[in-house]
Order: C-alpha cells, then sequence, then structure tokens
C-alpha cells in the first residue's frame, strides 16, 4: 500500500488539473504564453501520474482495469475479475 501523503498528493493535484482545465485551454488558444506560465504547475495534466485504485502502485499500471499488476493477478486468481482467466496451453 502507499504512503497516504502520495494518494493525497495524486488527489491533490487531480483537483487542480479539473480547476485550471477550462483556463488553461483557453489561454493555450490564445496563445498567452506568459499567463499560462503563472497557473499552478500541478494544474497540468502532465504532472498527474495513473495510481491503482485499491492499493494506491504508481507502477505496473493497467490502464483497462485500473489496477496494478499485483493486485489484478490476485483478483484475477480469485475469480474478482469476469472472463479473466489464468492462461493454460
Amino acid at each position: 500500500m502507499a504512503r497516504k501523503s502520495l494518494i493525497a498528493r495524486e488527489n491533490k493535484r487531480k483537483r487542480l488539473v479539473e480547476k485550471y482545465a477550462e483556463k488553461r485551454k483557453q489561454l493555450k488558444a490564445e496563445g498567452r504564453w506568459d499567463e499560462l506560465d503563472k497557473l499552478p504547475r500541478n494544474s497540468n495534466p502532465i504532472r498527474l501520474h495513473n495510481r491503482c485504485r485499491l492499493t494506491g502502485r504508481p507502477k505496473g499500471y493497467m490502464r483497462t482495469f485500473g489496477l496494478c499488476r499485483v493486485t489484478f493477478r490476485e483478483m484475477a486468481l480469485a475469480g474478482k475479475i469476469p472472463g479473466i482467466t489464468k492462461a493454460s496451453w
């Protein structure tokens, strides 16, 4: 499990991105780069990092499921993800 502070920081970034999305889009369209520089750095969507929904783990993230590889494997083996079976041939 990731530290609570890191998960909270990521959530704060997510809120800032949503808050400034419209303003950022408008400033980019008008080409007002100096005003764009004055916006908070964490309002840039590039600074967001995908995290596992259950554990908050930042690495090994599987976009289609929203889980990290470790959690995905545990849930798949337990049969908690429909349609996923272990490969065997």
